[in-house]
């Protein structure tokens, strides 16, 4: 297998051998996890900005990472024996829209101190929040939780996962390679973007209370403002599925830029805005809070 014989774009035409599937699903991956994605960076950025650090950053990349990777391997071996062809629809997509819009607003309602704590097995209620109440730093395995719920989703990264590259291995014991190693690359580009969410987050001017507030706030006000988003578009499409071929072509040869299709809409018109409201609201309130407390 030599590198020029890679074709990210189309790698069905490469006449795929068993390396060349498994390289190529791993570059998809970086290229995936460093691409805008409504499944990827509205999540790792929510959870790295809370992080305030470059570390914490770097440790809600991998979380999240680690079970979007188990999934795709799972839906790589079942793409092996042709049983995902649900997967690839579009009602199955809004399907999953409204899930991860429903773990993200929970997860920004927890942080905001408002509804109900999300244990795995049981819940408490909170108490209502206050003009002094700080937020809530959120339980680690939210981003597990989230990674795993969002590797359901479809777009052209997984059609290639599990049309082309699952199917070119040699035997059901090889199956879910293809997954694995795609999920493996998007761990490294999230890793690296999660350190420089966080990082960015560490860089603020502000005192350390301060920062801790505008993290955890910011990140608890988009993750709600986006859950309501992914929620109503996939209510949108569930019930009009041809929403999903809603796009405008780019002329990029790239996946996830190619076209911008109601998944790019969301992440630029709603959660992009969202973001920088919640962070100028935060560091208002924030100077506020702790400027009258020195």
């Amino acid at each position: 297998m030599a590198i020029g014989d890679l074709n990210l774009w189309d790698p069905g035409l490469a006449g795929l051998s068993i390396g060349l599937a498994l390289a190529t699903a791993f570059f998809l991956g970086m290229v995936h996890g460093v691409t805008p994605d409504e499944h990827t960076w509205p999540i790792t950025f929510n959870y790295a900005i809370g992080s305030y650090s470059i570390r914490g950053g770097l440790r809600a990349g991998l979380l999240f990472s680690l079970t979007f990777t188990l999934q795709r391997a799972i839906a790589s071996e079942l793409a092996y024996f042709a049983m995902t062809s649900f997967l690839v629809g579009a009602r199955w997509s809004f399907a999953v829209y409204v899930v991860v819009g429903v773990v993200m607003a929970g997860s920004g309602l927890f942080i905001l101190r408002k509804g109900r704590i999300p244990h795995i097995f049981h819940s408490h209620a909170l108490e209502h929040e206050t003009a002094d109440q700080e937020p809530a730093a959120l339980p680690t395995y939210m981003p597990l939780v989230h990674g795993f719920v969002a590797g359901w989703g479809t777009g052209a990264f997984a059609i290639i996962v599990y049309t082309v590259l699952a199917p070119a291995m040699p035997s059901p014991y090889f199956g879910f390679l293809p997954g694995l190693l795609f999920g493996l690359g998007t761990m490294l580009t999230q890793m690296l973007l999660g350190a420089l969410f966080g990082g960015w987050m560490a860089r603020r001017k502000l005192d350390e209370r301060a920062r801790v507030y505008v993290a955890r706030k910011m990140a608890g006000r988009t993750l709600s403002g986006g859950g309501v988003a992914f929620v109503l578009v996939g209510i949108l499409g569930l019930v009009d599925p041809g929403l999903a071929s809603v796009s405008v072509a780019t002329g990029l040869h790239v996946h996830n830029l190619a076209h911008v299709g109601i998944g790019l809409i969301v992440l630029v018109l709603v959660l992009v805005p969202v973001a920088g409201y919640a962070f100028w609201k935060s560091v208002r309130e924030a100077r506020g809070l702790f400027s009258a407390t020195r």
